[in-house]
């Protein structure tokens, strides 16, 4: 009996002895695969994961370039949001406790500067910094602008010769352009929220009543307010009306990529030169693979591809000019005397003004 028992003991003793140095060299074995799993995992949450982008910009836009992107990092599932740009600000800002998306992606600076003041942003320095000037970005690096948008007169080429439409803003207050216009629902955009506001900029910013002036002769012009860019060219292209007011690059690609009948007049006394931004959302479920998109956005092939295929105007200033296409050699960049700073503190009360006073009474 007493045989058996040492026996048994010995047998547990022995299977311990073998568990715990198998428990040894797994447990050292775990421990290297799991430093190497987890040095893997975070090189591969640069380039595989969630995105979630929230936009301003054209469906033509977002197709290609988050197209080109997943070419790139196709192991990135890439999620877009489309909505006007005061939307998108609107938007993170409801969710800042929660955010919901990683990535900021156009807007208006004013609009940057508002959400980098309500701590919307994050702070990030990218690689190709020092290649952006100092009034295209935000001294912390909470936005960056990715490219120059010009404000321009748009006209439908079917109704109007260029040299018969208005030649400078102004010109919109004439009488004989009264029923003709057609305005992009304004506190919902981004371009017209800086265009009005320039309007009441240039009359006179300390003393904003005769910019409201200015805009209620233009209301008084004004046929109609549409609910949104689609709507907008549905309207110029039916002849509803011959004249809006509209960004540089949306105009182009309606005119050479879905062969509407649209141009545009640069106005004599200069254009708002909208810097059109983009920024990380602060606290971001997918910060790094929003970095991944940053850098990947403005990447020298990406910006002349752009230029080529999407007529945008790059902030980058170390992208060779030769490089880029026919029709921007064309134009002339003359940009209206603003005080950006001025325009992202009046804008919410002006609009706010012109929407409860002006819209539609003139």
């Amino acid at each position: 009996m007493f045989r058996k028992n040492r026996l048994f003991v010995f047998f547990i003793v022995a299977l311990m002895l073998i568990m715990s140095a198998c428990s040894n060299s797994t447990g050292g074995n775990e421990s290297s695969g799991e430093k190497e799993n987890n040095s893997g995992g975070e090189k591969a949450a640069e380039n595989s994961g969630k995105l979630v982008i929230y936009t301003a910009r054209d469906q033509t836009v977002v197709d290609q370039v988050v197209g080109m992107f997943n070419e790139k990092y196709p192991d990135i599932q890439v999620d877009v949001l489309t909505m006007g740009a005061q939307q998108v600000l609107e938007r993170i800002r409801g969710e800042k406790s929660n955010p919901q998306a990683d990535f900021w992606w156009g807007g208006t600076q004013s609009a940057f500067m508002t959400g980098a003041n309500e701590d919307l942003l994050e702070s990030f320095k990218p690689s190709f910094d020092a290649s952006i000037l100092p009034e295209h970005k935000d001294a912390e690096g909470r936005w960056y602008g990715e490219m120059l948008l010009p404000e321009v007169i748009m006209i439908n080429s079917d109704m109007l010769a260029k040299d018969e439409a208005p030649q400078d803003w102004d010109d919109l207050l004439d009488s004989k352009w009264k029923d003709q216009i057609i305005i992009r629902g304004v506190l919902a955009s981004g371009t017209m929220r800086t265009i009005y506001s320039a309007m009441i900029h240039v009359q006179g910013a300390d003393n904003p009543e005769a910019g409201y002036e200015w805009l209620k002769k233009l209301d008084a012009n004004t046929k109609e307010y549409a609910q949104d860019p689609t709507n907008l060219y549905l309207k110029l292209a039916r002849q509803e009306g011959s004249i809006s007011l509209w960004n540089l690059q949306d105009i182009l690609l309606q005119k050479n990529e879905h062969n509407q009948p649209f141009d545009f007049v640069y106005p004599e006394s200069g254009a708002p030169i909208l810097v059109d931004a983009v920024g990380l959302v602060k606290d971001a479920k997918n910060l790094e693979n929003a970095k991944v998109f940053y850098e990947f956005l403005f990447d020298p092939e990406t910006r002349a591809t752009l230029a080529e295929d999407l007529y945008q105007i790059p902030t980058r200033t170390d992208i060779d000019q030769d490089q880029m296409p026919e029709w921007f050699k064309d134009i002339e960049l003359k940009a209206l005397d603003l005080d950006w700073g001025v325009m992202a503190e009046k804008e919410a009360e002006w609009m706010q003004h012109w929407d409860e006073n002006i819209k539609g009474k003139n």
